[in-house]
């Protein structure tokens, strides 16, 4: 792939401040994350980052501390007011909204509550890029809706306690700011590990996961995986940085290019590391192939469907005419797909057609190397597909390219493809 791809091994859990610190361990700048956070105007905090050992493993750590004077954003739906609140990670302490740093210390400050709407008109006002923006959206969105459905509140009227505080903003819209510096295009991510028992927060015991961590999981199609391990290692924020950004499913073979490791805050039996790759793709030797039938559907329903699968990242979708029981007839729906993408195209199809059942198979393919070329011609520039194998190359002038050519020379598509065909 040419594509910059991140793979996040998620075997210690995942949280806000293990993954900004595995993308500063990758590369990423520490001073464009600095200059882009103070863009912000969140005060009341000081960034520290350090390195220290987990298990013999260097790593990389991120503390957001807070300071004694933390006035916050206040907008017409904040309120000011002075609270402590225990922290979920290690019973015995106290600790401010749910605060992911070093166990054994505790601190109390005056703090504002924020809403979801509220931390939405902060980012969208602050001068961050259109992807910094987008991903940092879209993570708060998912713990928004999923902190709505336990407190039985629309997202937007919820007071959260952890994502409204100054380090989860900070946390997550730091996580984009890296993802943005570093270049990422896809994100791929491992089974979620998680600890069991119980954990403090304000209202008491809570079982883990805890229940904003379950909803984001069973919402999204999380491969969670429960351990021995006694205690939280999976946060909302973490989940939700999965669930926004990854492919749910890693490739099953690539290469390592580069590996950054970002520390938890916790001493397990196992490191508590979260580990960011830099990793290269081959191309798959193998795709999926979906195969459903209907004989209830309309030619604009599959229409969309086709439409809606492709967007998905479909490799193709076609139909074939058949004829089912009683002579009816139908259409065979067929959707090639990479492994990884099989539960959102059956979703699509469960929900676009009137198919009450997807059958699958593997199947092993050829694949030619292939890159985009623009190449000159007599009637102009052509967008042009390369394909190598055996140092033997083949070219292919692209559709829409072509109709162009066409369109400003007078000429028929077929004569304008024949010439351009022949000079490239």
């Amino acid at each position: 792939m040419s594509e910059k791809t991140l793979y996040l091994e998620c075997y210690s859990g995942i949280s806000g401040d293990m993954t900004v610190a595995a993308l500063l361990d990758l590369g990423a700048s520490e001073q464009v994350l600095r200059e882009t956070l103070a863009s912000l105007g969140v005060e009341g905090y000081e960034l520290h980052i350090g390195r220290v050992s987990k298990c013999g493993v260097e790593a990389c750590d991120f503390d957001v501390v807070l300071t004694d004077a933390n006035p916050g954003i206040e907008t017409e739906h904040t309120h000011g007011h002075s609270h402590t609140h225990n922290h979920e990670h290690t019973p015995g302490h106290s600790h401010i909204h749910n605060h992911e740093h070093t166990p054994g210390h505790s601190h109390t400050h005056s703090h504002v509550h924020r809403t979801y709407r509220d931390i939405r008109m902060l980012l969208e006002q602050a001068n961050l890029k259109p992807g910094v923006l987008d991903r940092a959206l879209r993570i708060f969105e998912i713990v928004a809706r999923a902190e709505g459905r336990v407190h039985g509140k629309p997202m937007d009227e919820v007071h959260f306690h952890e994502v409204g505080a100054v380090d989860s903003i900070v946390d997550i819209v730091g996580t984009a700011i890296c993802l943005e510096d570093l270049g990422i295009e896809r994100v791929y991510v491992s089974n979620i590990y998680e600890g069991t028992g119980h954990v403090w927060c304000q209202h008491g015991k809570l079982p883990v996961p805890v229940p904003a961590v379950a909803e984001i999981v069973a919402e999204h199609g999380l491969p969670l995986v429960l351990t021995g391990q006694q205690g939280e290692m999976v946060t909302p924020t973490g989940a939700a940085i999965a669930a926004a950004l990854a492919k749910k499913e890693a490739p099953r073979s690539f290469f390592i290019k580069k590996i950054g490791v970002g520390a938890g805050k916790k001493d397990f039996e196992r490191a508590n590391i979260l580990r960011a790759m830099l990793i290269e793709v081959p191309e798959q030797e193998e795709i999926w192939e979906l195969e459903t039938n209907v004989d209830d559907c309309s030619g604009e329903a599959l229409g969309y469907a086709m439409e809606c699968l492709l967007e998905a990242g479909a490799r193709d979708v076609y139909f074939t005419p058949i004829y089912m029981k009683k002579c009816r007839p139908a259409y065979k729906i067929c959707v090639l797909c990479q492994e990884a993408d099989i539960r959102t195209m059956e979703e699509i199809l469960f929900q676009e057609t009137t198919t009450i059942g997807i059958r699958r198979r593997r199947m092993e393919r050829t694949v030619l190397d292939r890159r985009e070329e623009t190449r000159e011609t007599s009637l102009g520039l052509v967008q042009v597909k390369t394909c190598e194998r055996d140092g033997k190359i083949y070219r292919y002038p692209e559709y829409e390219s072509v109709r162009k050519l066409a369109r400003e020379s007078g000429l028929s598509y077929g004569a304008a493809y024949g010439r351009v065909k022949e000079e490239i």
